[in-house]
């Protein structure tokens, strides 16, 4: 063998390899997104830098990102971000649920979802609303499961696209709606849904009050709302420093106005007019780890991290695409804290009812 073809047989191998490493992981679950896909939503790939940068200076002026009005474009700034990142390295289910033995995380996913809509007791043809429903994984769980027509509120366009072409790659598009819009004035008339769900996604809201409000005021008379809310715990002790930075980490890395503590959850629900039907965090034992899935992907992260810094020093990838995964990645193990200290809930689950008269 000459050198000549040493050189190029060396050459072949290594860019398959790289093709393999890069192309052949996709989603952690379902291989919807591939990595040289990375995008920065319906950001151009010549501002995705400057939009990080834009984020990360929304927590140099705290009072703005409790304004209702600065919410939005906090948020969305935030999905156009992470979105393909969370399907590349995540799923297509951007939350988490309790580990389950002998079920793989796709399994238990699903599980979790399912759970919310059977907790609503909704039946085939009704019309429930997700509220906040990212690229759809759990409408598409749910409308599989229940049968109910789901309409999907989430405030960032490129999410709506991404849900859309998987409803109808699933063959769903019939039971499944995107929307898009901003939760906290939903574009929906008085009394419309038979039930409502959101999983680990009102803590968006700067005030829980103000979602719930508008869930209220489109659920008919007697329909139930089930929500897992993000929430630290009676473990939290607010003089604790560690504790503080946990829980600021967390707010940080996943666009969070703050973090409401476990025991204001029931009574906001009461302020708007609901009844409370069952409160339980879900995270507690014997629910098995929910964030033993982040530790048990750690090697994932790194290997994913490689491949952005690749794609992104080869131009394939927008330029501050590193950054957003260095972010994430940080936020993970600030996650995995919270889970571990006990002071941090992604889970804590409140079933409510729409009195029939009010």
């Amino acid at each position: 063998m000459d050198i000549v073809t040493l050189i190029c047989t060396a050459g072949f191998v290594i860019a398959g390899g790289l093709y393999w490493f890069v192309c052949g992981f996709g989603s952690a679950e379902v291989k919807g997104k591939r990595g040289i896909d990375l995008s920065g939503g319906s950001i151009s790939r010549e501002k995705v830098e400057d939009k990080y940068k834009q984020y990360w200076s929304f927590f140099l002026r705290p009072k703005e990102i409790e304004k209702p009005d600065k919410v939005p474009a906090f948020v969305d700034t935030f999905y156009n971000l992470v979105t393909d990142i969370y399907e590349w390295g995540w799923g297509q289910s951007f939350h988490f649920s309790p580990s389950i033995p002998g079920k793989s995380h796709k399994d238990a996913t699903r599980l979790h979802e399912e759970m919310a809509v059977d907790l609503i007791n909704v039946k085939s043809g009704d019309k429930i609303l997700d509220v906040g429903c990212g690229v759809g994984g759990p409408m598409r769980a749910i409308a599989s499961h229940s049968k109910a027509n789901v309409v999907g509120i989430t405030i960032n366009e490129y999410q709506v696209k991404r849900a859309k072409a998987h409803n109808q790659k699933a063959g769903l598009d019939s039971l499944c709606e995107v929307v898009c819009g901003n939760f906290l004035k939903m574009p929906f008339g008085d009394n419309t849904f038979d039930g409502a769900y959101s999983i680990e996604a009102t803590c968006h809201a700067p005030k829980l009050e103000e979602v719930y409000s508008e869930i209220f005021r489109v659920l008919k008379p007697g329909s139930m709302y089930v929500s897992y809310e993000w929430v630290t715990t009676d473990k939290y002790v607010g003089e604790n420093s560690e504790h503080v930075e946990i829980i600021q980490g967390i707010e940080r890395g996943d666009a969070l106005p703050g973090l409401r503590s476990y025991d204001e959850i029931s009574q906001i629900a009461k302020k708007v007019g609901f009844e409370i039907v069952k409160e339980k965090d879900l995270a507690r034992p014997p629910s098995n780890p929910w964030w033993t899935r982040l530790k048990m992907g750690r090697f994932a992260y790194w290997r994913n991290h490689v491949v952005v810094t690749v794609l992104s020093a080869l131009g394939i990838a927008p330029k501050g695409t590193v950054d957003v995964h260095e972010m994430l990645f940080v936020t993970a193990d600030y996650l995995t804290r919270g889970g571990e200290t006990g002071i941090f809930s992604p889970m804590h689950m409140i079933l409510c009812r729409k009195p029939v008269s009010n």
